[in-house]
């Protein structure tokens, strides 16, 4: 079903197993899957607004709303987990009559993806882990106030000032429809019930252990920005330690986002990465 009201949010519609999922599609060729961060408000069309159509000149490029965020259902009794979000990945999948694909994680889009890479290794090819959770550290103040935000703008405008260096890109505008999207209905009635506290417990349980990450054995490009209030810049670098076949790229001046802050240069070494496909 295609988008009807012209929402540039909304995309397309598909049944993965019993939830309805808002999806985007772009270009043709050998797939790729965009796994969005947790923020308030979020979406896929929103984390990857910049990237889909550059990584689509080349790709067949699918990003989801995960169940729980955008406009993919919200089912009332749903235990929010990473064996649900799994779950629902591999129901997208199939649903899309897809066995195998490349992707690109933001935060916790990332850890998403490694733990799919460790649960279903032949269904994962390249990996892109920006910003990535995944291994367990210690919560942070940036990610404490992410998980914890209760709704309005000035708590918005705090949490874009943590998520970007680069002040410019965090205007009125922006925060105003970010807020907005946060208060949609239904939006922060599931958000509040994600991450609850004591939110250390939930940076551990989306964490997969060291030794499995150590055996994964796709290739990873992990992408991280030095000043990262959110996720620290040592879980990249452990990453990249733990992941046999890695490669690691570190950007200066920048926070959390960082395919909007370095959109250009982000999709450049994304798309050299991913290749045209095997």
């Amino acid at each position: 079903m295609e988008n009807a009201d012209k929402n540039p949010e909304i995309g397309r519609s598909v049944q993965a197993g019993s939830i309805t999922t808002n999806y985007h599609d772009h270009g043709s060729g050998e797939p790729v899957i965009m796994i969005h961060g947790s923020g308030p408000g979020v979406s896929a069309w929103a984390n990857w607004r910049l990237n889909m159509l550059i990584l689509a000149e080349h790709r067949r490029v699918l990003a989801p709303d995960m169940v729980g965020f955008g406009f993919t259902e919200r089912p009332r009794n749903a235990v929010y987990r990473k064996e649900l979000w799994l779950g629902h990945l591999a129901a997208f999948m199939d649903a899309m009559h897809i066995e195998r694909a490349d992707f690109v994680g933001n935060s916790f889009g990332g850890g998403l993806i490694l733990a799919f890479a460790a649960l279903y290794p032949e269904r994962v090819g390249k990996m892109v882990l920006m910003g990535s959770v995944g291994l367990s550290f210690p919560l942070t103040e940036g990610l404490d106030a992410v998980w914890g935000y209760k709704p309005s703008l000035e708590a918005m405008r705090e949490l874009l000032d943590i998520f970007a260096y680069d002040r410019t890109i965090v205007t009125d505008e922006l925060a105003e429809l970010r807020y907005q999207a946060s208060v949609r209905a239904g939006f922060q009635e599931s958000f509040a019930r994600l991450f609850p506290t004591p939110r250390q417990e939930a940076i551990d349980a989306l964490a997969t252990d060291d030794e499995t990450v150590a055996s994964i054995q796709q290739k990873a490009l992990i992408v991280h920005g030095r000043e990262d209030r959110v996720i620290p810049p040592e879980v990249a670098l452990r990453l990249f330690g733990l992941l046999p076949n890695a490669e690691l790229h570190m950007f200066g001046k920048c926070g959390h986002w960082t395919q909007l802050e370095h959109a250009h240069r982000f999709n450049t070494i994304v798309k050299d990465f991913l290749g045209p496909g095997s």
